[in-house]
């Protein structure tokens, strides 16, 4: 921490610690996951008879060469699935553009808390809804082949790792750490 007297105002200037700019890391890898995890359009794969995503579904009957597809906005569990994993996509993209404002304009400490607490919001969120999606895909699809939760449902529990990561990183408390940099 660095200060400068000029008659009778102080200026403090704070230094990025390393923990804040690896929170700040996690939160923007966060946010690329939750993007790639709601274009991804496997989130359940059925050998090579059937996928699913947030935004359709779709089988190859045996005796056909053709796909039939279904948009999965029919269905109330699909649709709270995907809200709530959009809104913990807006929050985590909320919390970085606050974290990169506050990065830039210098008032980095005043908005620890709050990108905290919105990546906190964040993972209580995209949790409910990934454990939300396979109950209910269980009880309400029935395949009688082998199926599996695949990579866009993967890429969803990553970003809410990294959220919560970043959380924990901006919990940290930023005045015992600062003064050593």
């Amino acid at each position: 921490m660095a200060s400068s007297v000029s008659g009778t105002e102080e200026v403090r200037v704070t230094a990025l610690t390393p923990l804040k700019l690896v929170g700040l890391v996690c939160v923007f890898l966060a946010l690329c996951l939750d993007v790639g995890a709601m274009l991804s359009p496997a989130w359940v794969t059925a050998d090579d008879q059937y996928y699913l995503s947030l935004w359709k579904s779709c089988w190859k009957p045996v005796s056909s060469e053709d796909w039939s597809c279904n948009s999965t906005l029919a269905t109330d569990w699909q649709i709270a699935t995907l809200a709530l994993l959009l809104g913990g996509a807006a929050l985590t993209l909320l919390a970085l553009l606050v974290a990169l404002l506050s990065l830039c304009s210098g008032s980095r400490s005043r908005c620890y808390k709050p990108v905290a607490v919105m990546l906190f919001a964040a993972v209580v969120l995209q949790v409910c809804s990934l454990v939300l999606f396979p109950i209910k895909f269980i009880e309400t699809v029935s395949l009688r082949i082998y199926h599996e939760f695949n990579w866009g449902y993967g890429l969803a529990w990553g970003s809410t790792i990294f959220s919560f990561g970043g959380a924990l990183l901006y919990c940290l408390n930023p005045k015992n750490y600062e003064d050593y940099y």
